[in-house]
């Protein structure tokens, strides 16, 4: 059985379990704080990030686009016309641009600072722990995100999906930073058009979302101190 590393509101662990769930593989989960540092998972990845992916016989795969590539490369194939990552060129250029848009530019200016926000209250001080900062949060939802937000329904005005007409990793990496933004800022600025949300919606709504929807993330942190 494979095994990931991860942190349930981490939007990057997030997009790989998209990914497991999509292509119907069993993982073992562990959570790891990782402001802590630990020796153990130091060894496994020196940068001391996660996701991090264990299979047996092989090294670890640390980083989602490095665990994305990877899946792609030994269970792509069992997908057929669905792969994650499709066959033609120009649409596997179109599907990492977007996934790194996602996982780089996203996660900088969205996902990353509302996590941040969300659980340092549960960190200790030592490692970055306080209170969440409501101003950043505020910035994020009144004038970084709108933009954001309209782009994806650019893309959405010229495919059924965010690459194109079928479900691929651009849309898992979308999926999994907006929902870290939907749990912590609850009032999205989804604006008039409807057209992100109903994409958004139909993500949840696939068997691959369902276990994340319920998850207690409380239960992987521990309180300041």
């Amino acid at each position: 059985m494979l095994t990931l590393f991860h942190h349930p509101v981490c939007p990057h662990s997030r997009f790989v379990r998209l990914a497991l769930g999509e292509y119907g593989l069993q993982v073992r989960l562990v959570g790891e704080r990782v402001w802590e540092r630990r020796e153990d998972f130091l060894i496994l990845n020196a940068a001391g990030t996660i996701p991090v992916l264990i299979t047996e016989g092989i090294p670890p795969a640390p980083g989602a686009s490095i665990i994305a590539e990877y899946l792609d490369e030994v269970y792509g194939s069992d997908l057929g016309d669905r792969r994650l990552l499709p066959h033609a060129t120009n649409l596997r250029i179109e599907v990492r641009r977007l996934t790194s848009w996602f996982n780089d530019k996203f996660f900088a200016d969205v996902s990353g600072p509302v996590t941040k926000e969300r659980y340092r209250q549960y960190m200790p001080l030592e490692a970055g722990g306080g209170s969440p900062d409501h101003a950043v949060l505020h910035e994020v939802r009144q004038m970084i995100l709108p933009d954001h937000l309209a782009y994806i329904s650019s893309l959405l005005s010229k495919h059924e999906w965010l690459a194109s007409d079928q479900l691929t990793y651009a849309d898992l990496a979308g999926a999994a930073h907006l929902s870290v933004a939907a749990e912590y800022l609850r009032d999205m600025p989804w604006g008039k058009d409807a057209t992100v949300k109903t994409w958004y919606a139909r993500i949840q709504s696939r068997p691959s979302f369902q276990s994340m929807l319920t998850e207690a993330w409380r239960g992987f942190v521990r309180q300041r101190t």
